[in-house]
Parts: C-alpha cells; sequence; structure tokens
C-alpha cells in the first residue's frame, strides 16, 4: 500500500479491483474495490448479499492472478535480472507472447 501510495498515479475514474491487503485504498483513491472481510465465528457464515460482493470482485480478479502464475512458472519475475534490461524486456515479451498464445490455441 506504501509502494502503491508512493508510485501510482492511476485516473480518477479508473476501477481498482484490490485485495484485502489494500484496505484503505478507498481514502486514497475513490473508485476502489476490495472483498467485505468481518470476523465471524465458524459456525456463523457470511450473508449471502456479502458474498455475492465478494464474488463479483474476486471473480475478474482470479483471472490475472492465474496468468501471473503462469509468467512466474518461467522464474523470470520471481528471480534477479542479471542480464541487461533491454534483453530481459524482450524476454518477457517473448514468454508473456508463449503465454497468450498457449491460451488462444
Amino acid at each position: 500500500m506504501t509502494m502503491f501510495k508512493a508510485t501510482l498515479a492511476v485516473n480518477p475514474n479508473t476501477l481498482i479491483l484490490a485485495d484485502s491487503g489494500y484496505r484503505g485504498l478507498d481514502k486514497v483513491h475513490a473508485n476502489s474495490k476490495y472483498p467485505l472481510r468481518h470476523k465471524t465465528d465458524k459456525a456463523r457464515m457470511p450473508d449471502d448479499e456479502r458474498r455475492k460482493y465478494n464474488k463479483s470482485i474476486c471473480s475478474p480478479r482470479m483471472k490475472i492472478e492465474h496468468v501471473m502464475g503462469r509468467i512466474k512458472r518461467f522464474k523470470i519475475v520471481a528471480e534477479r535480472c542479471r542480464n541487461k534490461l533491454k534483453r530481459f524486456v524482450l524476454r518477457f515479451n517473448l514468454i508473456c507472447g508463449l503465454i497468450n498464445y498457449e491460451k488462444i490455441a
């Protein structure tokens, strides 16, 4: 959250779907949503409205998380880049192209 505040300038009209780690984002960026979490005991489940709201936010985010997981399998994001930045960008773009091709084919 601190890095988001310091580095990222987002258009106020852009909708941000974040996870629970970004609580308080609505104070910085008015057009943002994150899942509602309330402490409950194990016997009591969240009501249907809260569950539907959480699912509407989490479903689109999961597609993005799956793509990020595929990119991380190539270890290009997980490890330190020891080559030239120009080559890193080229390799990253090639890996993203392979992932997109795999998704289409």
